[in-house]
């Protein structure tokens, strides 16, 4: 009896009309908004924070004299 049950609950839900939810209205709109401040933000720390990024030691690092 409880399988007859959620078979019929199945059937009558596989036929309803699919409503859109969030994700279906605004989704796309918010995965754009999400890239463009993600390229934003990352933008103006390559730009303007003055970080170095080199970050090979060749030419920066000189061998100290030795000494016996």
């Amino acid at each position: 009896l409880l399988a007859r049950g959620v078979q019929h609950t199945a059937v009558r839900q596989a036929h309803r009309k699919h409503e859109p939810d969030f994700h279906d209205k605004y989704g796309n709109l918010v995965l754009l908004g999400g890239a463009a401040v993600f390229t934003a933000v990352w933008g103006y720390v390559f730009t303007q924070t003055g970080i170095e990024w080199g970050l090979s030691p060749v030419g920066r690092i000189t061998p100290k004299e030795w000494r016996e």
